[in-house]
């Protein structure tokens, strides 16, 4: 199965400072045997921090250790993002998550975001994380 994942899980996970940390590990765990991916643009949120301490590579050598992946933007992702964000009102690095879901076709997607585990429901994929309340 294939799992994209949000940045939201990624940060938490390399926080244990993080509220979601435990979260984190858990669906970390869960997705082992699953083949991991994020878009391109939820790599650069997960490198924002460790860009501030100029420590990327570390973050970069973590996700290779943990067998994440990237999944580039295809080279229509302008339209095809803006309509995702127009169908949603998602924010757009939550329509990236869900670009990447499709373009991976993924069966998955892991994330603290209520409204973006919601989407991902409204495609049929499976949202790890919260549950809509």
């Amino acid at each position: 199965m294939i799992t994209v994942l949000d940045a939201s899980v990624l940060i938490a996970f390399f926080n244990a400072d993080d509220a979601h940390h435990t979260a984190a590990l858990r669906i970390l765990d869960d997705a082992a045997d699953d083949e991991l991916v994020l878009s391109s643009i939820s790599l650069a949120e997960v490198l924002v921090g460790p860009a501030r301490s100029g420590d990327e590579e570390s973050t970069l050598q973590a996700l290779a250790r943990l067998e994440v992946d990237e999944e580039p933007l295809p080279t229509d992702a302008a339209v095809q993002l803006a309509r995702l964000r127009a169908r949603t009102a998602l924010k757009l690095p939550d329509c990236c998550v869900l670009l990447a879901a499709q373009t991976a076709a993924a069966q998955a997607v892991a994330t603290f975001d209520v409204r973006l585990a919601q989407a991902a429901r409204d495609r049929g994929l499976r949202a790890s994380g919260p549950e809509p309340s």
